[in-house]
């Protein structure tokens, strides 16, 4: 090993000792070939001479005339050009090393000796210097004048006071040092801890192919848009996943609030998954790498696929948000097998590139758009909120369409390949290139992976209730849950005997369950609160701690699922008459129900699709407005049904009463003779 020193090269060489070198090469080429210049094409006069003459003398010859040569040379003279010891063997092992090395291979090791730093800084003034520099890192920034006096003070209680004689450098020597060292440190303090909390023995990723590395990363929006419910214009958070090698936009997230773990692992599943051409793109947008045909690609996904690369990731890099580093994310980058790899804290240059990404974009498209509203409040335009246009769906739809037709193909400047660094390239050309090397490969993953991903719960199966996720009770009359009803699982381990369910936290109407006997095969269980046969409106696991606190500070028990529908109807849809009114709900109200079906809509998207026959007609105004009426009716008669054990008997006719208790009644005609024996006749009465 040569402890990470590089191989030496002529260039290393000084003048004078190339020089030799080059001498020694001139002795060595006459004994290999018998010319001084190696061939005979450049001849000098005289030669070849005879001891040297390839065709009259052997190489073994020739090897023990130049060293009795070089051995009647002037002592003095030899000793400069470095040829006071050369004997047949040293002839022989110089040949050897000119064909591996060239002419460094003929040069003295002592011409290029290694580096061995300073005399003045010994082994104990070595130690001191990298103490201070650990305690400079962890106190406040000081200047290089407080580090000497502590290099000083180490050295005095650590050597000195033991009787060791140590002398410590001058302070320009300790400073030329330091910089050698530990570089200029003129960063901030808090980045340089940051910095040199890395490993420093880590090595660094090589990005060779697409998929290898992606970059996650989210940022507001700077464009206000409208709510799809009220129209009323909100912030939202853009989220990107960029492919490092080709700098393609794989999959994006507009989210009306901060991004969840959930939208993150539904944004890993779309890198996966072929991007679906929307209804009014052309021909020109569809998939056009070549090697695999779209109808090939059309036909593993089942619908027509856009120009868009997908693949399965390798590593994720991201910044040290929470949504990217909890236990949700971590499970769901072990599922497809991801390696998360965080970017250093406060070092944006980690994910430059998605940084890019995001003012390309806003540079690009989003300043052009109608509710721009900058970066920075002093540079905010009069009314952003008033001059918005674009809902979020339409948003949505415009940056889909901008990234698949102009950012896929255009040129990228500074991000060339180290292979053609000259060459004109877009993220869909270098993805090409990669294709034609490596292939496309055609997995895409199962529609059963939406429920793989989702946040799972452990829990036991009651008899009569189903299952309790979030506080609220799922299949309660399921068929998919009878017979697994109290018992145990086969699970062992940390959740022993339990059963697994996933949840989407965007739409707690229903949970999945998967079928033990059938994997890959799930059931999705109703909450036990909705009413059969119909629809209430979507709501998030924070709708769900709202209703139960609102249950709880009304004096309720929810004991049964039935007393939280009337307070999930209130909060959710505003169904009183007057505060259901648009114009009468205050912004924060219009707001939280906006969020929230959005997100609704998303985790729908997500859901894998089902058949056509089963997707409910969307109802008017009016018929949710009856749907709710019903519901509330249903509610009532169920609760009365409740309250009673069994039917009450209807009370008997006033005749029957009468003829019940009279005395003078007549026997009814039918009557057999049998009975009228038994009775007394009159005489004996």
């Amino acid at each position: 090993m040569n402890g990470g020193r590089q191989r030496s090269r002529d260039e290393d060489l000084a003048e004078h000792d190339l020089v030799r070198a080059q001498i020694r090469m001139a002795h060595l080429l006459e004994v290999e070939t018998g010319y001084r210049s190696g061939s005979r094409a450049w001849a000098r006069p005289g030669e070849p001479k005879p001891e040297y003459d390839p065709e009259r003398t052997t190489l073994t010859e020739r090897r023990r005339a130049k060293a009795a040569e070089l051995k009647d040379l002037d002592r003095q003279e030899a000793k400069q050009l470095g040829l006071e010891w050369m004997s047949e063997r040293t002839l022989e092992r110089l040949a050897a090393q000119y064909d591996e090395h060239g002419v460094m291979g003929l040069a003295d090791g002592r011409w290029t000796p290694p580096l061995r730093g300073r005399w003045t800084i010994s082994e104990e003034i070595a130690e001191a210097i990298r103490a201070v520099h650990a305690e400079s890192l962890h106190r406040s920034k000081v200047s290089m004048k407080t580090k000497e006096r502590m290099i000083h003070q180490y050295v005095q209680e650590k050597f000195k006071a033991k009787g060791k004689v140590v002398d410590v450098p001058h302070y320009s020597t300790l400073a030329r040092v330091w910089k050698e060292w530990f570089g200029t440190e003129g960063a901030r303090q808090r980045y340089l801890r940051s910095a040199a909390a890395v490993e420093t023995g880590k090595a660094k990723v090589v990005i060779l192919r697409p998929g290898q590395v992606i970059v996650l990363d989210t940022t507001p929006l700077p464009v206000k848009v409208l709510d799809d419910v009220f129209g009323e214009p909100i912030s939202v958070h853009l989220t990107l996943a960029l492919d490092a090698y080709s700098h393609s936009l794989v999959a994006f997230r507009l989210t009306p609030v901060s991004d969840s773990s959930v939208e993150v692992a539904m944004l890993l599943r779309d890198v996966l998954l072929p991007l679906p051409m929307r209804p009014d793109w052309g021909e020109e947008l569809e998939w056009p790498y070549p090697g695999v045909p779209a109808a090939l690609v059309a036909e593993c996904a089942g619908y027509r696929v856009a120009g868009l690369p997908f693949f399965a990731p390798e590593t994720m890099t991201s910044d040290h948000g929470s949504v990217y580093k909890n236990h949700q994310i971590v499970q769901v980058a072990r599922t497809l097998k991801i390696e998360l790899l965080p970017a250093r804290a406060m070092r944006p240059s980690d994910k430059a590139a998605c940084e890019r990404a995001f003012a390309g974009i806003q540079s690009l498209l989003l300043e052009l758009l109608l509710g721009y509203r900058g970066v920075d409040v002093a540079d905010r335009g009069v009314d952003p909120e008033g001059d918005a246009v674009w809902t979020l769906a339409e948003m949505e739809h415009l940056l889909a369409t901008w990234i698949v037709a102009v950012w896929q193909n255009r040129k990228l400047d500074q991000y060339a390949p180290a292979w053609d660094p000259g060459g004109r390239h877009s993220p869909n050309t270098l993805f090409t290139a990669a294709a034609a090397r490596d292939g496309i490969s055609l997995e895409i993953p199962e529609p059963s992976l939406y429920y793989e991903l989702l946040p799972a719960h452990f829990v036991k199966i009651d008899r009569r209730r189903g299952v309790k996720i979030g506080g609220l009770w799922y299949g309660g009359t399921d068929p998919a849950l009878d017979p697994y009803r109290g018992q145990r699982s086969g699970r062992s381990g940390r959740h022993a005997g339990k059963w697994a369910i996933s949840r989407d936290p965007r739409d707690c109407r229903q949970v999945y369950f998967e079928d033990p006997e059938h994997h890959g095969h799930w059931h999705a269980l109703s909450w036990n609160g909705l009413p059969p046969g119909d629809d209430v409106p979507a709501f998030s696991d924070s709708r769900v701690r709202e209703v139960l606190h609102d249950a709880a500070r009304a004096g309720l028990k929810p004991r049964d699922d039935m007393e939280l529908l009337p307070v999930l109807l209130k909060l959710v849809a505003a169904r009183t008459p007057v505060s259901a009114w648009p114009t009468q709900m205050t912004a924060k109200q219009k707001s939280e129900r906006a969020r929230e079906l959005a997100r609704a809509r998303a985790a729908a998207s997500d859901r894998p699709p089902v058949p056509l026959s089963a997707l409910p007609t969307p109802a008017r105004p009016s018929e949710l407005a009856a749907s709710a009426r019903r519901a509330v009716t249903a509610d009532r008669q169920r609760r009365r049904e409740a309250s009673v054990k069994q039917p009450p008997t209807a009370p008997p006719l006033l005749g029957e009463a009468i003829r019940a208790r009279s005395m003078f009644v007549l026997p009814d005609e039918d009557v057999d003779d049998a009975e009228q024996a038994d009775e007394p006749s009159p005489e004996a009465s």
